[in-house]
């Protein structure tokens, strides 16, 4: 009898995806970048025949993957252990362990995820700026909005800066950190040695403290790095946000910019967009608007990304002057 054929982890993923269906593969696809995307379908583009028992085992193998990854999430790799050596046997458990630690890496810090945002603030709070930005990089978003307005303000800036320029750091130090906040905390540590930080991760955050902590915060990078703040107050509030703004300063904002960077904004919008807008249009405006933009033909991706950049430029001018309120988090946007 022929022994059969070690497969690579492509070749796996291009046998489950054939398995679930062109619909399930689709989805798939939309969370995996251009390389892998191209590597994949030169995969599937290579497959030929398959028996149903290796696909049948590849489909196992997946499941038992997602299933020991959601122990992980619940309890940590110990539980996940316990609870699959009682399913499926310790070596077998142990095998499927090994496969994703070594592919579906457990971020690192998942045990302060869990913990309470005060306790952390308590341990970091006296910690260098550096570290306290690489902890932060790691934790829910909510988490870390949270721990960044109760921070002094002169630390607040400084963390926020190192978040947005972080880049890649070296297992040893986030091993060191994990380790020393794991003891400070006494919970379950898991390793993994990814990316964190970066300008979307600052916005992230922002996104989540109070606005006069934003204000605060923002105004000293203004300082410190104008460009890097100017990144930032960019991908706070993008067009499509738009839909988040009550219809008083949706009114407001259309009374404030240009008609057609407005009519370019809305030709590609998604349809809840357009219709938040249009609703708070008198019904002549609103019939002119979708008739013109009717008539606008074909029009260029980045006269699209200009005008939607000088309306967002006018939202932020008109929440700076108090004309408008956009709610981001934090008891200031209480309205009463």
């Amino acid at each position: 009898m022929a022994k059969r054929k070690q497969l690579s982890g492509a070749e796996k993923a291009a046998i489950l995806l054939i398995s679930m269906g062109p619909d399930v593969s689709a989805q798939v696809y939309k969370h995996l970048t251009e390389e892998e995307i191209e590597k994949l379908t030169l995969e599937i583009a290579g497959v030929r025949k398959v028996d149903s028992s290796t696909k049948e085992e590849i489909v196992e193998q997946f499941h038992q993957l997602a299933q020991a990854q959601d122990y992980i999430s619940q309890g940590g790799i110990g539980y996940a252990k316990d609870v699959l050596e009682k399913a499926l046997g310790t070596e077998e458990a142990m095998e499927v362990i090994n496969r994703l630690t070594s592919s579906l890496q457990v971020r690192p810090f998942d045990f302060a995820r869990k913990a309470d945002p005060g306790q952390i603030l308590n341990f970091i709070q006296s910690e260098h700026p550096q570290t306290i930005a690489l902890i932060l990089s790691y934790l829910e978003s909510e988490q870390s909005g949270q721990i960044l307005s109760s921070l002094p303000q002169e630390v607040q800036a400084d963390v926020a800066k190192r978040i947005a320029l972080m880049d890649s750091t070296s297992p040893e130090i986030i091993s060191e950190v994990e380790n020393i906040l794991e003891k400070k905390l006494s919970a379950t540590v898991t390793h993994d040695f990814t990316q964190a930080g970066g300008i979307e991760s600052v916005v992230e955050v922002l996104n989540k403290v109070d606005r006069s902590t934003e204000r605060t915060i923002l105004d000293s990078l203004e300082i410190q790095d104008p460009e890097l703040a100017e990144e930032i107050k960019k991908r706070m509030f993008v067009f499509e946000d738009i839909v988040t703004l009550d219809n008083r300063s949706i009114q407001r904002v259309i009374r404030d910019v240009e008609n057609e960077d407005l009519q370019l904004s809305l030709k590609v919008s998604s349809d809840e967009v357009k219709e938040i807008v249009f609703k708070n249009m008198s019904q002549r405006m609103a019939d002119t608007f979708k008739e013109e933009m009717e008539f606008m033909g074909p029009v260029r991706l980045r006269d699209v990304e200009e005008a939607q950049t000088r309306i967002v430029s006018v939202i932020r001018r008109l929440e700076e002057a108090g004309e408008i309120i956009i709610a981001r988090g934090g008891g200031d946007d209480i309205i009463v």
